[in-house]
């Protein structure tokens, strides 16, 4: 039994509940969404026997490119014959989806054996019980589920910045940055160097360090050298280079030549390659080529119409719209359509400039959830953002997803091309309606 803000009290699922009985739970036990820090949490996981994992893991951190980085990783060492472990959040559609082995997300079973474990060992008889946020029980159920199955590599993907996250109470064999950019500042600071410095938490003494941003805060670098982290770093240690319709990677192991271009982001596959020769050197060159090109993850540019060309994406921070901008030309000059709903804390108006000058005409949609932002104030950024253009732009509000999309299919031709995207919450509304 535990207690919540209120007088009211609330009972640990009954032994027959079902998954979504134990997520209601878990959403109503602690006060809070997020609440950083580890003491909580690593008491907990000491009670489990969770912080040593019998696994090598590794632990990706960064603004935007952590789930892609993941997933190539992924693809490449199940390709190589490793069995993998993959904790990442947060989820589309289904909770499952944040827990996987080899690449098949766990059972409601798994995730229930494991939920319950946690409950007990946060309220052991004759010892203080301990609240955990929802992403903190989730993490602990990842490590859990990982600990029993015991795959041969596990990957942790941060949920937020990295030094007060809760996968970084695993001592990682090596760690990695994908990109740094401004998101979250009122957890992780709002300039470039108090972001990289709270990514950088991950980094342990003397073991691997990745790094994927070309731009990196001098931060990131002063606590690498300060713990004697093994700093791989791109553009000094491994780079990446275009070459027509192909892609080289270059490390201190060597090179890779006439890479078929990935589905994901070329820049988070030479990340994943950067972590694979530095780690397993072992690995072959086919394992990695396979792994990489083949390599795919739900909601990241994911092309889910032919005719018309539907594409979606979860693109919710300026860094990532930017990117998202520079992938869509390739469309042109077809016109392109867009359907955004987004947070209240997100930068919508610099999420809308990076795509200003790509998107021919604008759904906003309304997202039926606490922090959603309403489509009036997408279409007043939008209206801000291009106060001083002579040309018109097209932009319409709707209160649902599911009326947006309507309007946009009764004006769209087999020529168009719609990008949905600005949440995980549009992605996965989107994706329950099509």
């Amino acid at each position: 039994m535990v207690s919540v803000n209120s007088n009211q009290a609330i009972s640990a699922p009954a032994k027959e509940a079902n998954l979504s009985q134990w997520l209601d739970y878990l959403l109503s036990i602690h006060p809070t969404e997020i609440e950083m820090g580890l003491t909580r949490v690593t008491e907990v996981a000491q009670r489990l026997d969770l912080l040593h994992l019998n696994s090598t893991v590794i632990t990706v951190a960064g603004t935007n490119g952590k789930g892609t980085t993941c997933a190539m990783i992924e693809s490449v060492l199940l390709q190589a014959g490793k069995t993998v472990g993959v904790y990442s959040s947060p989820h589309l559609v289904h909770f499952n989806e944040r827990v996987r082995l080899n690449h098949k997300d766990v059972s409601d079973e798994q995730l229930i054996a494991a939920f319950t474990a946690i409950e007990q060992a946060r309220s052991q008889p004759q010892q203080t019980e301990i609240s955990l946020s929802f992403f903190e029980y989730a993490t602990l159920a990842g490590l859990y589920i990982f600990k029993q199955t015991k795959p041969d590599v596990v990957l942790l993907e941060v949920g937020l910045g990295g030094r007060l996250d809760a996968t970084n109470i695993i001592d990682a064999d090596a760690c990695v940055i994908t990109s740094i950019d401004i998101d979250h500042q009122e957890y992780l600071g709002d300039t470039r160097e108090l972001v990289g410095r709270e990514k950088a938490g991950v980094f342990r003494r003397h073991r691997l360090a990745v790094i994927g941003e070309p731009d990196v805060p001098h931060t990131v670098l002063d606590y690498a050298a300060e713990i004697s982290a093994n700093v791989y770093q791109v553009n000094k240690d491994f780079s990446y280079h275009l070459n027509g319709d192909k892609w080289q990677f270059s490390g201190k192991n060597g090179a890779i030549n006439s890479l078929t271009l990935p589905k994901l982001p070329l820049a988070n596959a030479a990340t994943a390659i950067a972590v694979i020769e530095q780690t397993w050197p072992e690995i072959s060159t086919a394992a990695i080529t396979t792994g990489i090109a083949t390599a795919r993850l739900s909601g990241r540019l994911e092309q889910v119409s032919d005719s018309p060309r539907v594409l979606v994406d979860v693109a919710h921070n300026p860094h990532a719209a930017k990117y998202l901008a520079s992938q869509l030309q390739q469309y042109k000059p077809a016109r392109i359509i867009a359907l955004c709903g987004m947070l209240k804390d997100k930068d919508a108006s610099a999420v809308l400039t990076e795509l200003n000058d790509t998107v021919d005409e604008w759904y906003f949609t309304s997202l039926d959830v606490e922090r959603g932002l309403d489509a009036n104030t997408l279409a007043s950024c939008l209206a801000a953002n291009n106060a001083t253009n002579t040309t018109a732009v097209k932009a319409f509000q709707f209160d649902s997803i599911d009326q947006a999309w309507q309007s946009v299919s009764a004006n769209i031709t087999a020529d168009d091309v719609v990008i949905v995207f600005g949440s995980f919450y549009t992605v996965a509304g989107f994706s329950k309606i099509l």
